[in-house]
């Protein structure tokens, strides 16, 4: 009955003891449809007793066909990070143990009934793309990063602004007078980027958004790019700054100083996400922003 998805990773929340009940359900599900299944190690830490084959995100990125995140969308953002640096396309299925769950879309109690819809074929697939981050300091690559929601430049110091120079393609786009700057995927743009006044993307289109929070002078709008763009953000010393800081996926810190340039681009390897049939995205956003 596995179909397509033959071997199957298990990846649960960081560090939360309270995802083995729902481990456990999809695991002795899983076996008995016939799949092998494969234990993250970070995972098996925390569950405690299994009988699950261990492997790192080495391993199942290169072994398994679909790798299912049972926790929330912070939990699908590391592991899309870890196993694209690893693999072209990993696949992955989200069980959602979070509060919104633009990400992970099947909840615990159709657990059974939609995972064994998705290994019977029964699923929508659809393309994600991440971005890549480097920092160059003095001609020196000294830091990188990836990201699947976003990637943002930010001061350090909580009641500061910074000054950061944009530039897309090479051509210099603006000076950003503000608390920073949020360069976002279709992806991302749901999460920081929305609640910076940023634009919703539909998660098909091939664009990025550059999104100034709080900025100093309110003209200062959004902009959407070409998803093929290479952005290049310059840290200014405009007001004195010492530090700032660089986060992916609100998840990953890079530290900053005046004058470090920070060069954005797509990343090669992207993400499969699996949805159960009938997924749609105006839905979900209907469900998760209350519009009417």
């Amino acid at each position: 009955m596995a179909g397509n998805f033959q071997q199957i990773g298990l990846i649960g929340k960081y560090a939360d003891p309270g995802v083995g009940d729902t481990l456990s359900t999809l695991a002795t599900f899983l076996r008995d449809q016939g799949c092998e299944v494969l234990l993250d190690e970070a995972t098996a830490q925390v569950w405690g007793e299994h009988d699950l084959r261990v492997a790192d995100r080495e391993q199942l990125a290169s072994e398994c066909d679909l790798t299912v995140v049972v926790g929330g969308d912070g939990t699908l953002l590391n592991a899309a990070r870890s196993l694209a640096a690893i693999a072209p396309a990993p696949a992955l299925l989200g069980i959602n143990l979070g509060r919104l769950g633009f990400l992970t879309d099947i909840s615990p109690a159709e657990l059974e009934l939609k995972v064994g819809e998705v290994l019977q074929g029964k699923y929508q697939e659809e393309e994600r793309f991440l971005l890549h981050c480097t920092i160059v300091r003095e001609g020196e690559h000294i830091n990188e990063s990836d990201a699947l929601n976003d990637v943002v430049i930010h001061k350090w110091d909580v009641a500061r602004m910074i000054g950061l120079d944009s530039y897309v393609n090479g051509g210099f786009v603006n000076t950003t007078r503000a608390d920073g700057l949020i360069v976002s995927t279709p992806t991302g743009s749901t999460a920081y980027a929305l609640s910076g006044g940023g634009p919703i993307l539909h998660p098909t289109l091939n664009a990025i958004v550059l999104v100034p929070i709080c900025p100093h002078t309110m003209s200062n709008r959004p902009i959407v790019v070409d998803g093929d763009s290479h952005i290049e953000i310059v840290v200014g010393d405009h007001y004195g700054q010492s530090h700032a800081q660089v986060t992916c996926d609100g998840q990953i810190n890079l530290g900053l100083v005046a004058g470090d340039h920070i060069h954005i681009r797509k990343k090669d390897n992207r993400i499969r996400l699996i949805h159960p049939v009938g997924h749609d995205h105006f839905h979900v956003l209907r469900a998760k922003l209350n519009w009417g």
